[in-house]
């Protein structure tokens, strides 16, 4: 399985029961389905809107595993194995590469240990050594503490196994990746409201969570630009982006999931330290989304 076609990855959330006591996975079959159905071209699973702090070892493993069964090859797969542990880190993805079906790693920019840039380049080089899985490094200075530099990204672009990026600052630094590296490393743009901007300047798209509840129009969006039709696509992400912005106006992913359980596609509570909506808030998020 390649990427170079998912231009709209989904960066799923994790189904739980009501009580958020377990992972859902016939609610889950449900989500793929509905998410594949409406034009997403693949998934990350267990990354930051999965809720993955808050998963056991053998959750990820048993939710990586039902997931690669339940999608089956129709789309990739790419699984979050990163942590701010290089060692564990590396182990961990070793162990994950032993599932059938999955296709790539999503390893992030260690957090809390603030790592310089030779730490980061040492991090990444450990963990692409030991994997039978390509790797995604993922940089979001936010969620971090800390910024991968342009120059780090390129740098990593030429390891061995190191096929793209998952990029979560703006689009003077993805412009320069996309410059900086060969035509197949993958670019991400980590941010819904700059799926369009990514796509135009040579990315390879946006791994999103908009996607959840606008899927056919970010895959529409996505159509035009193939065609190039620019303005029926620019009026899209117009459309979409203030919409987009709400769904990051609570901690996520409470208000997806929130916009997902109000539409009928079940998904559950969160785990603490993310809790759900309140009616106020709730009220406030669908009008925006206008669902």
């Amino acid at each position: 399985m390649t990427f170079d076609s998912a231009d709209l990855m989904t960066a799923i959330v994790t189904p739980f029961d009501d009580q958020a006591k377990k992972i859902d996975f016939k609610r889950l079959e449900d989500l793929i389905d509905h998410l594949i159905e409406t034009g997403s071209k693949g998934f990350v699973v267990g990354g930051t809107t999965g809720e993955t702090p808050t998963l056991s070892h053998d959750e990820k493993i048993e939710l990586f595993t039902r997931s690669a069964q339940i999608i089956n090859g129709r789309v990739p797969l790419i699984v979050g194995t990163g942590s701010n542990n290089t060692q564990a880190t590396a182990e961990f993805t070793k162990e994950v590469g032993a599932i059938a079906g999955i296709d790539a790693a999503l390893v992030v920019v260690p957090y809390y240990n603030k790592p310089s840039q030779k730490g980061m380049i040492a991090h990444f080089e450990t963990v692409a050594k030991q994997s039978s899985l390509p790797i995604i490094i993922y940089n979001i200075p936010g969620r971090t503490g800390v910024t991968m530099a342009v120059e780090t990204v390129v740098t990593l672009s030429h390891v061995a196994n190191i096929i793209g990026v998952k990029q979560c600052t703006d689009i003077d630094d993805l412009g320069q990746i996309v410059r900086l590296t060969a035509a197949d490393f993958l670019v991400y743009s980590g941010e819904d409201n700059l799926a369009l901007a990514t796509k135009e300047i040579g990315g390879a798209g946006v791994i999103s969570v908009a996607s959840h509840v606008y899927g056919n129009e970010m895959s529409t969006m996505y159509a035009d630009v193939d065609k190039g039709d620019w303005q029926a696509a620019a009026a899209i992400q117009r459309e979409l982006t203030p919409k987009m912005k709400a769904l990051f106006m609570y901690p996520s992913p409470a208000p997806v999931k929130a916009a997902l359980n109000h539409q009928g596609y079940q998904v559950g509570g969160m785990r603490l330290p993310i809790i759900a909506l309140d009616k106020a808030e709730e009220a406030k998020l669908f009008k925006i989304l206008e669902i």
